[in-house]
């Protein structure tokens, strides 16, 4: 298939205005959230038990709470389309097929909030999903659902959609932010948060894709309705997961959040482990996430539950690997991502992930030493906790937890060379 026929075949399976309006009832929450005051809405959001769908986790009724009622300065929502966690896919199939679902979020989220602006931070990469994001929003602008007094209610608001350059680092939210503004894509000191001092100075939230797409299904059926979705107290809603690697099914998968166990979703959704062959590990929120060994399977795949076990949900992106690729030679191409998208701000971040890439790589090769295993551990500690943003933890729970759980592997390497690999 040619370059034009796939980005119009591509056009064609995206659902514009038409389609929205007939078969997903669109605009109809926007029309109910003018009748209810901005602190009705949060009270909706906070009720609903919905938590940022882009990796962190924290409650959005809480976080737009935060946002002061009187401001000096012109207040943001900006969402985070940028969704460039390695093993995450899930935001690019809501842009793709239902884009006026998240323009509908952002337009009652900014007269929550009290914005008049709003921004669609998209990774560069995206480039098909950013085209028909603004063939989206004129024809919102067409049709009334942007721009000045929408609706006759009469609140106005304008949405932009900003391209990236492709940095990890933008993903995180006042890198985002930076980048937004023009400047280098780097993470701030924070206190201020963005709720006082975000873009352009002014009073901003930062939300994910699928966090805002939630919005109108939440002011349309309501906060309790939404909450029931969940199947934990403090998770509410549905989770989408993208599941990727070594099954027979790869794909985007929604469940009610806290409502399958990573074994389910690899075996009962997904379909199995592909060829058959053993399982031998699960990154379970992209590759960010400490990895999970194949006996620690049975835990409920949502926040707490596997923060209990040392991991994280992340950005709900499942990652399987069976016994047919070697170990050390993944962490160690999760490490090189990290050395390579570390914006070189903070130095143990910027000088830890470098040297985690080399001792990985000389391991891998046959060249690694007895105390390489340790002098890892001890560059990981020297790393966690002590960054601006989450990229040097990011990068360095993967490799503490690759070596603590799988050492057999990296010392069959160290003692055999680099053809030896250990089958579990």
């Amino acid at each position: 298939m040619s370059e034009t026929l796939y980005i119009q075949h591509f056009k064609d399976s995206s659902r514009g205005l038409d389609y929205y309006l007939k078969q997903m009832e669109g605009y109809t929450a926007l029309k109910k959230a003018f009748k209810m005051t901005p602190d009705d809405i949060i009270n909706e959001m906070k009720k609903s038990n919905v938590r940022g769908r882009g990796g962190a986790g924290f409650p959005t009724g809480m976080k737009w709470g935060f946002i002061p009622k009187q401001a000096s300065k012109p207040k943001y929502l900006v969402c985070n389309a940028d969704e460039s966690e390695p093993g995450t896919f899930k935001d690019r199939d809501l842009m793709r097929y239902t884009p006026h679902l998240l323009i509908e979020g952002m337009v009652i989220g900014g007269f929550a909030i009290g914005a008049h602006v709003g921004y669609i931070y998209i990774r560069g990469e995206y480039t098909r999903e950013a085209k028909l994001l603004d063939e989206a929003i004129d024809e919102a602008y067409a049709k009334g659902y942007l721009g000045k007094n929408i609706q006759g209610s009469g609140f106005d608001f304008d949405l932009t959609v900003h391209r990236g350059a492709g940095a990890y680092i933008c993903g995180e939210e006042t890198g985002l932010l930076n980048s937004l503004e023009g400047k280098r894509g780097e993470p701030r000191v924070k206190p201020p948060f963005p709720a006082q001092a975000g873009a352009f100075g002014g009073p901003t939230i930062v939300n994910n894709v699928e966090t805002l797409t939630n919005v109108p299904f939440i002011i349309n059926k309501g906060g309790d309705w939404f909450a029931k979705l969940g199947k934990l107290e403090k998770s509410g809603g549905t989770r989408l997961v993208s599941i990727s690697g070594h099954v027979k099914k790869p794909g985007v998968y929604e469940i009610n959040a806290g409502s399958m166990t990573i074994r389910q979703l690899i075996y009962d959704v997904a379909g199995g482990i592909l060829d058959d062959r053993p399982l031998k590990a699960v990154i379970p929120g992209g590759s960010s996430a400490p990895v999970l060994t194949a006996d620690e399977i049975d835990v409920i795949y949502d926040i707490e539950p596997l923060m209990k076990v040392g991991s994280m949900m992340g950005s709900a992106a499942l990652m399987v690997v069976n016994d047919s690729y070697p170990i050390v030679r993944l962490i160690k191409r999760i490490t090189k991502f990290y050395a390579h998208e570390s914006c070189g701000q903070c130095t143990p971040c910027r000088e830890g992930c470098r040297w985690m890439e080399d001792i990985l790589h000389r391991i891998e090769h046959g060249h690694g030493k007895e105390q390489d295993l340790a002098l890892l551990l001890d560059i990981t500690d020297n790393i966690a906790g002590k960054t601006l943003c989450a990229l040097g933890d990011a990068a360095a729970g993967p490799v503490a937890s690759f070596v603590r759980k799988f050492r057999p592997d990296f010392e069959a390497l160290i003692r055999g060379g680099r053809h030896a690999q250990v089958h579990h």
